[in-house]
């Protein structure tokens, strides 16, 4: 097979207009019930998601529906203990750098779940736990949202170096290095808080010089204007003088009156190892956005092909 975007999830940059990002753990107390409910739920929720594509009330948005699913090193192991596994999932473990760290955090199986209309990511959320709710306990669930102009919640363009969906494919898919994986995907996920407060009492000519480009029309500024940890240097990876990217999908989130906003960063990539050595990258060279934010959780998952679903739905793969 070669890479077929028709087979993948949906790990495209499509941020949506109303996100919702779910980390259930398994309880792990019964392998052989936990794997018949991951293979039903494997069959159902492909089900579902036609479905409620079909039940969209709004004409335009008929298709806006897009959902990703996927597991961790270590619900791999627990619930397909002899399948073979993709050659670069592994546990994700904290990341370190002179001044700060990228904690990791537990993690069973993700989804990603964004529409534009929130009443199908509710509902999409809803049908799925009806399958899961017995067998796993809830990590964390983060609703996100786009910004004007779908921008970062501190105000500047997001994403601009990502690559343009015509060109995802490379970028996001697993390829004929993997075979048994084609077409999968990995999915780095990370909770951001930011200290709002901190970033508004800067003045924009401050902002810009920490993030490397220009607020409102983006432009990014020549080298000699940022700061030496400007965001946008801190995160651009080269390896023998080639940019590597990955499929950034950076959400807001924010409780206003309790004073909790933040990002979560969602990357998709075909190689782990790029997206960890932008995370290496960012820590080396204390990355700005650092310097007034928390990480609160992390971790990697695995998001397989929509025919290894099926394989899982069927239980041929085991």
């Amino acid at each position: 097979m070669a890479i077929n975007a028709k087979d993948a999830q949906d790990v495209w940059k499509d941020a949506g207009e109303h996100v919702q990002f779910t980390v259930l753990k398994l309880k792990r107390e019964n392998p052989e019930t936990d794997r018949e409910a991951i293979q039903e739920f494997a069959d159902r929720s492909q089900a579902i998601i036609r479905s409620l594509k079909i039940r969209d009330s709004n004409p335009q948005a008929a298709s806006g529906l897009k959902v990703a699913i996927g597991f961790s090193n270590t619900a791999w192991d627990y619930l397909f203990p002899d399948a073979p596994k993709p050659k670069e999932l592994e546990t994700y473990e904290t990341l370190s750098g002179p001044e700060y760290t990228m904690p990791a955090t537990e993690g069973d199986i993700f989804f990603h779940i964004r529409a534009s209309d929130e009443a199908v990511v509710y509902e999409a959320q809803t049908q799925f736990s009806k399958f899961l709710r017995d067998i796993t306990t809830v990590v964390d669930e983060t609703k996100g949202f786009r910004y004007f102009e779908g921008r970062a919640i501190i105000g500047f363009i997001d994403g601009t170096e990502a690559p343009a969906i015509e060109d995802a494919e490379a970028y996001a898919l697993i390829g004929d290095e993997d075979p048994e994986f084609e077409n999968g995907s990995y999915a780095f996920a990370q909770k951001w808080h930011h200290n709002m407060d901190f970033w508004n009492h800067m003045k924009t000519e401050q902002q810009e010089k920490a993030v490397g480009r220009e607020k409102f029309s983006d432009l990014e500024l020549e080298d000699e204007d940022k700061t030496k940890n400007a965001h946008n240097t801190s995160a651009k990876l080269e390896i023998d003088g080639e940019e590597k990217k990955i499929i950034r999908m950076n959400v807001p989130y924010s409780d206003p009156a309790s004073n909790n906003t933040g990002t979560y960063f969602m990357g998709y990539s075909r190689h782990w190892t790029i997206t960890k050595m932008m995370l290496q990258q960012m820590l080396n060279t204390s990355d700005f956005l650092l310097t007034f934010s928390d990480i609160l959780s992390g971790q990697l998952f695995f998001i397989p092909s929509r025919r290894l679903l099926e394989d899982i739905a069927d239980g041929t793969f085991k």
